[in-house]
């Protein structure tokens, strides 16, 4: 089955095509994203309109580029598998519109995929990897705990109560004027002392396996504050200090998700924009180590928002007839089981 994905959700415009099939990992046939960093550098963060109007332009020839360094033609492809959130409603919106577009022009199915499925089920394009196994989900938007049963199958065990993991990193990055956002923290941080400054332990103590960032954010603003000018010594303190603060408060709460996971769990997979950070790979290998666990962790293409994560997704989910109504949705747990945090008109915020 040849699928082509697309994703829109943030600031990436992203096309693949992937080949599917029962009984054999996925094959990436291709993979294109354009980002879009110089279009919000001025603003110190993604601008949704900015982002909007960028996916509008960009998107056919990110298709069309996909499909050609696929090596297939559009009348090959069996079905479209597109973000339908969760994300920045107008970027979701112009990838969705350019899906259901492909859909009733190849006369294939269109399938509405959640972003976070794609996030989760990312490894297993690199990797055979068996269900049941533990996921910790960390990037721009999203920071969860979740048990990944099956390829449509998943239970949240712990989700953040206010800001995510990815944007504390990239806020973090805009208050000490590095650029590259996480990857600017982690190395502004390198032969930084990591104890120079006390970062928050959020949530110690109180039950469960959620997380918080806003805090660590207000502690590095204040510090930052209270040594302006800041040296480079203390730049790369401050830059060490965070990381490894929010790095031992991934890795406390993502333990306690492997107390609550049933026995038959032994795999932790770690996926997102943040996984890609190397002193949050290297505690987590020590963390499974102890604990007699394993480690899987998709290559930094595919720990990023891409479109071969969204294809294979696309993959698991039955094609229904009223697909092409799809609305873009803004908010959209995984676990609609599971009481979300936040509410109004837009639905649980996770």
């Amino acid at each position: 089955m040849l699928i082509l994905g697309i994703e829109s959700s943030c600031d990436d415009t992203a096309a693949a095509v992937v080949r599917a099939g029962e009984g054999a990992r996925a094959e990436v046939l291709s993979s294109v994203a354009l980002g879009q960093d110089e279009a919000h550098a001025p603003y110190g963060g993604v601008v949704p309109e900015i982002a909007a109007r960028a996916h509008a332009e960009r998107l056919d020839e990110v298709v069309d580029r996909a499909v050609e360094q696929a090596g297939v033609s559009y009348g090959e492809l069996d079905r479209i598998a597109a973000t339908a959130g969760p994300g920045l409603v107008g970027g979701v919106m112009a990838g969705l519109t350019v899906g259901k577009g492909l859909a009733l022009a190849l006369g294939v199915p269109l399938v509405p995929v959640n972003h976070l499925a794609g996030h989760a089920l990312s490894v297993l394009l690199e990797a055979e990897v068996a269900f049941p196994y533990l996921l910790l989900l960390v990037s721009g938007g999203h920071s969860q705990l979740l048990l990944v049963e099956g390829p449509d199958a998943f239970r949240r065990l712990g989700t953040t109560i206010d800001d995510a993991a990815g944007e504390a990193f990239d806020k973090t990055a805009k208050l000490l004027g590095l650029s590259g956002g996480g990857a600017g923290v982690q190395r502004a941080g390198e032969g930084g002392n990591a104890r120079r400054f006390r970062m928050p332990r959020p949530l110690l103590g109180r039950p469960g396996c959620d997380f918080s960032f806003s805090g660590m954010k207000t502690a590095v603003r204040q510090t930052a504050e209270g040594l302006a000018p800041l040296s480079d010594g203390d730049l790369r303190d401050l830059a060490a200090s965070f990381q490894a603060g929010a790095a031992d408060h991934l890795v406390r709460q993502t333990e306690a998700a492997m107390m609550m996971s049933p026995a038959r769990t032994t795999r932790l997979v770690a996926a997102g924009g943040v996984a890609a950070n190397a002193h949050l790979r290297e505690r987590l290998g020590t963390l499974v180590e102890k604990r007699g666990w394993s480690l899987t962790v998709p290559s930094l293409r595919y720990c990023t928002d891409n479109a071969a994560m969204i294809a294979l997704a696309g993959a698991y989910v039955d094609p229904s007839e009223d697909a092409l109504g799809t609305a873009p949705r803004p908010r959209w747990p995984l676990d609609e089981d599971v009481a979300g945090i936040g509410g109004g008109r837009k639905g649980p915020k996770a």
